[in-house]
């Protein structure tokens, strides 16, 4: 399986990267944060102008018509950046559903202009992320999705996430639009993927820092103790990446095997995220997750996401289920073809 970026993603990846570089730094992470909005209209617009609400839509809906492999991609400099904006569970999530559902032509359009928003509600806890603001809601009941066109507001609930805005489960109404599983692969995947954006801003701020603090007269990122701490940091984000895009592919295939291969990217990104917040908190003197230090935010996204859409429990029993249970198929004539 080759997973080589081609020049065209890697293109389309380092122009978000760059937008979003220029547009969502530490300065307006702390801004939302302090003025309680959480969500920004100049980044909302730019992102729309930029095609992001539109990458997986139908190019007969008016969108790029692109793979979840390229939105796996753009989803992890969301993680790097840190952006609060609901753009992966609207146009990552939701969209597929829908195209898979059928009929649904005039939301995808919607959706791709930015005049439509869909809100998931979580099939695993209830909750609902952005539920404020959205003209549609995807709420599962008794296995199936049912989308919703004028959902009801459910209560506000604290996250850990101070830009993360969430809602108590509200009443499943509407048209069938597919089975809850679908919703949490997909979902499960693009939290996968932000979880490798995060540990790849985190540990770029580690590194950084360890170039600048001095101890003995020196950096303290010349000390070998330090340095391992990095490169294991490193090494892991190198062997997770792999497991983000062989998922995302299963599940672009539709492979029966595309759970499995969610669980393990989910499994593998969230264990990198929180591990790489801790080795980041350490080489900043154990004060990285003090307000004043700019690590906090995407540290406290990495431990949001790590519960979203199934947590370690949960995606470990998906595992074993299928492995040790004898309904995917292993050994080297599967595990390497």
């Amino acid at each position: 399986m080759d997973f080589r970026i081609t020049e065209d993603r890697a293109a389309l990846v380092d122009s978000v990267r760059d937008y979003l570089a220029g547009v969502h730094g530490v300065e307006r992470l702390r801004a939302l944060d302090a003025d309680g909005s959480a969500r920004s209209d100049e980044l909302r617009r730019g992102l729309t102008e930029m095609g992001l609400r539109g990458l997986l839509v139908p190019e007969a809906q008016g969108g790029l018509g692109l793979s979840l492999v390229d939105a796996a991609l753009i989803a992890i400099e969301l993680g790097r950046a840190a952006v609060a904006e609901p753009l992966v569970d609207d146009a990552f999530v939701a969209v597929p559903l829908l195209i898979a559902a059928g009929g649904q032509e005039a939301l995808l359009g919607a959706i791709a202009t930015g005049d439509a928003r869909v809100a998931l509600q979580n099939p695993v806890n209830g909750w609902v992320a952005d539920l404020d603001g959205a003209t549609h809601l995807i709420a599962e009941r008794d296995g199936r999705l049912l989308l919703d066109a004028a959902p009801a507001r459910g209560e506000a609930l604290d996250s850990v996430d101070p830009l993360r805005r969430l809602q108590a489960p509200v009443a499943a109404k509407g048209d069938d639009v597919g089975a809850s599983d679908a919703l949490l692969d997909h979902a499960a995947l693009f939290a996968a993927a932000q979880g490798v954006g995060l540990a790849e801003a985190m540990l770029a701020q580690a590194t950084d820092y360890a170039k600048i603090r001095t101890q003995f007269g020196q950096p303290i990122g010349s000390f070998q103790a330090v340095k391992h701490h990095l490169a294991s940091a490193a090494v892991a984000i190198e062997f997770a990446r792999p497991l983000l895009l062989r998922a995302a592919l299963a599940l672009e295939q539709g492979l029966a095997s595309a759970p499995v291969h969610v669980s393990h990217a989910k499994l593998a990104a969230a264990d990198l995220a929180w591990s790489v917040g801790e080795a980041a908190i350490q080489v900043h003197g154990a004060m990285g997750y003090t307000y004043e230090v700019d690590l906090h935010f995407w540290m406290k996204r990495a431990w949001a996401l790590a519960g979203a859409w199934g947590d370690r429990a949960f995606h470990l029993a998906r595992i074993d289920a299928a492995v040790i249970g004898g309904s995917l198929p292993i050994g080297p004539a599967h595990s390497f073809a």
